[in-house]
Parts: structure tokens; C-alpha cells; sequence
């Protein structure tokens, strides 16, 4: 089966979307003062031998906005719980009291808000990298197919439609960091 200018486009704009999802779970991970379960939902825990993501072993809650709550589901987790938010250089101290992990979120610096802002800005920057690479492989896909015969003029039509698409997936990545940004300064 021959592959076409639309089945590249239509893979482009998957691509894109991957971008775009990738770009908003990264950012979910940047803690803006508040605590939420992401934050820590990815980590991986030593469960029996096998690094576990710990949204795997126990159930992590954010009772108020300065607090986690992880509490696994078998008492011989807290541990290797601890151990893997101690590992993980989040700066965040968990204290266990037999039932629970507790993690306390403490007030953001304002030269941690900033340093948040640029991490957040390195991650827009790589999603809009993965944009520019996807771009380049369409249009070069196209001037390939315009040299075994496609139509010029389609050709540089599809060209702008790469170049629209790239475009609008930039002012989403710029919007969705506008949005983080303003989340991290907030006070």
C-alpha cells in the first residue's frame, strides 16, 4: 500500500496532538504551591521487587492545598513509599505515622516560582522542537511526491496546510504555558 500526502498530514497532526499531551501531562508534574497527586502519581516504588508506578500501590489524596496524603494499600509500603519520594529530589520531606505518608507542600520562593517558569518554558520549548521536526518531515514528504509527479500547485498547497497546522499548534503550546505560567506566579 502506497502511502499518501493526506495519510503523512493525518500522521503529522497525531504527531502534534502527541506533542500537545505530552507538553500538558509534563507540566501537570510543576507544582504550582498547590499539592496535587501528580506530583507524585509517577513515581516508582520497589513493590516486590519491581519498580511500580506508586498510583499502582496506594491511594494518593490532596486533602487541602498544602497537603498529600499517600496511603498504601498494604502497611509494608510506607517504606520503600518514603524512600522513593526521598529519591526523587522533589525537596519535599514525607512523614510517615504508621498509616499514612504525609507530605507537606511548603509556600513557593519567588526564585523557585522563576525557576518553575523556566522549566515550564524548557518544555514548551521541546514540544514546540517535536512541531518543527514533524513539519519538516511533511514538507519533506511532499516535495518528494511533487518530484515523482504529484502537482506542483497542490503541492505547495499542502505546504501551507503543514505550515497553518504548525502554527496553530504553537499558539496552543504558547496559551497552554501562558495558562502555567500565570498558575506558578499567582500568590
Amino acid at each position: 500500500m502506497e502511502i499518501t500526502i493526506e495519510d503523512t498530514l493525518k500522521e503529522g497532526k497525531q504527531g502534534f496532538d502527541k506533542a500537545l499531551d505530552h507538553l500538558q501531562d509534563e507540566l501537570k508534574k510543576i507544582r504550582a504551591g498547590k499539592a496535587s497527586p501528580n506530583m507524585v502519581s509517577d513515581l516508582k516504588v520497589e513493590y516486590y521487587g519491581n519498580p511500580t508506578p506508586m498510583s499502582q500501590v496506594a491511594n494518593i489524596t490532596s486533602p487541602d492545598s498544602r497537603t498529600l496524603a499517600i496511603q498504601p494499600w498494604e502497611k509494608n509500603m510506607l517504606g520503600p513509599i518514603e524512600q522513593a519520594i526521598f529519591q526523587a529530589n522533589l525537596g519535599l520531606t514525607p512523614m510517615n505515622d504508621g498509616e499514612f505518608v504525609r507530605i507537606s507542600i511548603p509556600p513557593l520562593t519567588e526564585d523557585r516560582r522563576k525557576d518553575l517558569v523556566k522549566q515550564s518554558k524548557g518544555l514548551s520549548e521541546d514540544a514546540k522542537v517535536s512541531l518543527r521536526s514533524g513539519r519538516h518531515k511533511m514538507i519533506d514528504f511532499i516535495k518528494k511526491e511533487v518530484k515523482n509527479g504529484y502537482p506542483e500547485d497542490a503541492g505547495k498547497k499542502k505546504e501551507a496546510e503543514v505550515e497553518q497546522m504548525v502554527k496553530d499548534y504553537t499558539t496552543k503550546i504558547e496559551s497552554i504555558l501562558a495558562a502555567k505560567e500565570k498558575d506558578i506566579m499567582k500568590v
